[in-house]
């Protein structure tokens, strides 16, 4: 008898877990849930459409067709309501029941909503799916002014919508920088100067009390705590993920926000896996927990997932996650965890270029480029050896920065 794996989810994570569970294990049944109603895209392309720069057709990745091809059973507008881990089913808001041997969550999460007055207005937006693009996409042509919420990476991409789509807008943020837990305000100015060439100005010890709605219910303005009013006719919210843990929450699966997994991408329930935004994974690199939603990431925690469920043990997940900003006339790189550690080294290493290196325990463990990308190799070499370098950490940042650049290491 084959086995029969399901996986609940069709974003890269789910996705790359089939292509690889169908390598793996030829003659398996595999069956993908999705609540969407389309296969899998590029969730990072999506914010091109939105900005008018992309069609919809190079954003597909894979078409019903290539679920046919590859006999992956795949089951669109469909939600798992509930998974029993005893009997080993996951049950659909239809009633359908569908049985498996081994089961991978890729389930992600959904936008947090602004608890203020009106935040559910007509013109204001939060970005995750293809669908949400198309919203924005339609709404923001139709703006004038807009208000910008949320002051990090999926922020700014609604600024950048904004800006290529000649909209002014207030971008409102509580600190006194953008994405200020991994940037200094000197390492944010560039990214501020950046939005304010589009038409976007950062308003800094802001944010929103309330919004105001004309009789139609479509929002007019944002009001800040201060009582400050700034008018829009387009808002885009963007302050985090709120896990879809409720699924697995009177299950045994173990959850802190997120599904815990170790580092073979397994639960606490032996048969049942999770990958992508939604799991709390064990960090061999931070020699701890780790959570991280960026596409690299998700996409070979599905791989080592499916791996892992074919035969367990046979490869743990390993990986220096990237996230690129692509808007503006220079590079941005973040890598592995920026926010985290107990120490940074940071410097201007040209005009237009900067850098920051977070460390723990004299240790890489995540950083930002700005204008020059060239040391990212080396950075992550060295995160993934893990080899210390705090007392070297003024090398880290000379202009041509090269891994022989550092004298052998001294620490025991």
């Amino acid at each position: 008898m084959s086995e029969s794996y399901v996986i609940v989810g069709d974003g890269i994570a789910g996705a790359s877990a089939a292509e690889t569970l169908r390598e793996r294990a030829p003659e398996a049944e595999i069956t993908i849930i999705t609540d969407e109603g389309e296969p899998l895209y590029n969730r990072i392309l999506i914010k091109e459409f939105a900005k008018g720069k992309l069609p919809e057709a190079p954003i597909s990745i894979h078409d019903e067709d290539w679920y046919a091809d590859h006999d992956v059973d795949l089951r669109l507008n469909t939600v798992v309501v509930d998974v029993d881990v005893e009997n080993d089913v996951v049950t659909t808001h239809e009633g359908e029941a569908i049985a498996y041997d081994k089961l991978l969550l890729a389930i992600g999460g959904t936008p947090q909503q602004l608890p203020v007055e009106n935040a559910d207005a007509d013109g204001i937006h939060h970005f995750w799916t293809f669908q949400d693009a198309r919203g924005i996409k339609e709404s923001v042509e139709a703006a004038e002014r807009g208000v910008v919420v949320g002051a990090g990476l999926l922020g700014i991409d609604f600024a950048a919508i904004c800006g290529a789509q000649d909209v002014e807008a207030k971008y409102l943020m509580r600190g006194e920088a953008w994405w200020r837990y991994a940037l200094s305000k000197e390492g944010a100015s560039i990214m501020h100067d950046a939005m304010s060439e589009r038409g976007v100005e950062p308003v800094f010890g802001s944010g929103v009390d309330r919004f105001e709605v004309d009789d139609d219910g479509h929002v007019t303005a944002a009001v800040d705590p201060d009582g400050n009013r700034y008018e829009c006719d387009f808002a885009g919210i963007a302050i985090g993920l709120d896990f879809n843990t409720e699924l697995v929450e009177d299950t045994p699966i173990e959850v802190d926000n997120g599904i815990v997994v170790d580092e073979f991408m397994r639960t606490n329930v032996d048969n049942v896996f999770a990958a992508g935004d939604i799991t709390q994974f064990t960090d061999l690199i931070l020699d701890e927990r780790g959570q991280n939603g960026a596409w690299g990431s998700a996409k070979e925690q599905g791989t080592i997932a499916a791996r892992n469920m074919v035969e367990y043990g046979s490869e743990p997940f390993v990986w220096v996650s990237s996230y690129s900003i692509t808007h503006f006339d220079f590079p941005f790189l973040s890598f592995g965890h920026p926010t985290l550690g107990d120490d940074s080294v940071e410097a201007t290493t040209g005009e237009g270029e900067w850098r920051r290196v977070a460390l723990k325990d004299g240790r890489i463990i995540g950083g930002v480029l700005i204008g020059d990308l060239s040391p990212q190799s080396a950075f992550k070499k060295l995160m993934r050896e893990q080899r210390y370098v705090g007392d070297q950490t003024d090398v880290l940042m000379q202009p041509g920065f090269s891994v022989d650049d550092l004298a052998p290491q001294t620490e025991p």
